[in-house]
């Protein structure tokens, strides 16, 4: 019984113990226990510690960031003193050995505690690398210095067991304003390179506008130039249908103008008379008011010659208005009459235009109509000519007998003018009817000559079938 309250007991401890000695380590710290067992490290993980017999210190995994800074300025490759402020991100190193080492140095320490005593290594490397670099260089390209800082300062780091991150230049500054010259000369460099692209790029803008103007104007152009085409066809046509109206017109208004110009005329006119005779009545009127006033003495006389001064005003300004409406009539009448003078001259103008143009028509009728007649007349010789070739002498023959009387009269012609003809010897009446047959005979063989046919023979041909065909027809009588 005893054995077991004694095991119970233990056990009981042990439960205890575990309790009490029961730790959980969290993502961003590492928890080193050590002591009576083999020291080991719990990151993100839980373990049993012994109470009393062994210990638990915390290491921090987070991330630290460090600001480093030169506390003076720093001469570089060039002379030139550079003050230099980077940030930097550090961090335990995660393997076991990093762990080991930064155990040494940065155990159960806090954050601020662990940059202040990496802020002087980071600060000396960064100042080793200034050093060495030209300004330019440095300024121009942060990342290389950037990267040849992390290479000479990893190694120190590493040495108490911390990661380097990143680093990052946040700016560079100098004595003697150096690096704002750079800038100035890099602005005027880049200014003059955008004053150069911008005015290149005007130019091709304005070489595109223009271009587009051209184009846009060759197409305006067309399009006038299209629509002054129909608009001339259209004018053109409006013209001669215009001109047929203003001819109808022309003839309208004339007449329309000589007869408002009678009527103004006859309305002027009576309307003038009329003044006249209102003017006379008023005089009259006047008149017999001075006949009544007479009988008073001066006064009465008085009012007499003023009447009759009035009455020859009145008659006077009657006969000037009228003189001045006969001579307003007299020239509205000669410009109607020029007005109508030229409308009648428009409309014989194209009346002469039209008759030209009939005139034309029916001088190309006629030239058809000559044209015809003379194919007519050809086609008719033609014919003649084909019948001549038929009939043959025959017909050479019937055309020689029908024009020799003919020929005859006219050689015989000039003796019918002759009053008188007085012969002398013999044979003289005889002589003049053979000088006759002699003229006769001549005109037949100049046919022969000229035309080649033997009058004669065919006479001679002609009669010999003529007795001969009498005779036939006698013979076949009996």
């Amino acid at each position: 019984m005893e054995i077991l309250i004694i095991v119970g007991v233990f056990i009981l401890l042990l439960l205890l113990i575990a309790v009490a000695g029961y730790v959980k380590a969290p993502p961003d710290t590492a928890y080193l226990i050590s002591g009576f067992r083999k020291p080991r490290i719990l990151i993100g993980k839980a373990g049993i510690r012994i109470p009393f017999l062994e210990r638990m210190d915390k290491l921090s995994l987070k991330m630290f960031s460090v600001d480093v800074k030169t506390t003076d300025y720093v001469p570089n490759a060039e002379y030139i003193n550079v003050k230099v402020d980077a940030t930097v991100k550090i961090r335990i190193g995660q393997s076991e050995n990093m762990m080991t080492l930064a155990s040494k140095f940065f155990l159960n320490e806090g954050e601020s505690m662990i940059i202040s005593r990496v802020q002087d290594t980071l600060e000396g490397n960064m100042r080793e690398i200034v050093g060495q670099m030209r300004l330019e260089e440095m300024v121009t390209d942060r990342k290389a210095f950037g990267e040849r800082v992390q290479e000479n300062a990893i190694p120190d780091l590493e040495k108490m067991g911390l990661e380097m991150i990143s680093f990052n230049v946040q700016s560079f500054s100098d004595q003697n304003n150096v690096i704002e010259d750079l800038g100035i000369d890099n602005i005027s460099q880049i200014k003059k390179g955008a004053a150069v692209a911008k005015a290149q790029a005007d130019r091709d803008i304005a070489i595109a506008q223009a271009q587009a103007a051209k184009e846009a104007n060759d197409a305006k152009v067309q399009s006038e130039m299209e629509i002054a085409e129909k608009q001339n066809a259209l004018a053109i046509r409006q013209a001669e249908l215009k001109q047929v109206s203003d001819v109808k017109k022309a003839e309208a208004d004339a007449a329309y103008s000589i007869q408002q110009h009678e009527q103004r005329k006859t309305i002027e006119i009576t309307s003038a008379n009329a003044d006249i005779a209102r003017a006379e009545r008023h005089a009259e009127l006047k008149a017999r008011e001075v006949q009544v006033a007479k009988q008073t003495l001066d006064a009465e006389i008085r009012a007499k010659a003023d009447a009759e001064r009035y009455r020859q005003e009145q008659v006077a300004q009657a006969e000037l208005f009228k003189r001045q409406k006969e001579a307003e009539a007299k020239r509205y009448e000669q410009e109607q009459e020029a007005f109508a003078a030229m409308k009648i001259a428009e409309a014989q103008k194209f009346a002469r235009e039209q008759e030209a143009e009939g005139i034309q028509a029916v001088g190309q009728a006629e030239a058809e109509a000559i044209r015809a007649k003379a194919l007519a007349e050809a086609a008719g010789i033609d014919k003649k000519a084909e019948a001549m070739r038929k009939y043959g002498e025959a017909a050479v023959v019937e055309m020689v007998m029908a024009a020799l009387p003919e020929i005859a009269k006219n050689v015989a012609e000039p003796l019918g003018k002759v009053d008188k003809i007085t012969m002398y010897g013999e044979g003289n009446s005889a002589k003049l009817i053979q000088d006759i047959i002699n003229g006769t005979t001549q005109v037949t063989e100049g046919i022969t000559a000229g035309m080649g046919i033997d009058l004669k023979s065919l006479l001679m041909g002609a009669l010999g079938g003529k007795i001969a065909a009498n005779a036939a027809v006698n013979n076949e009588e009996k």
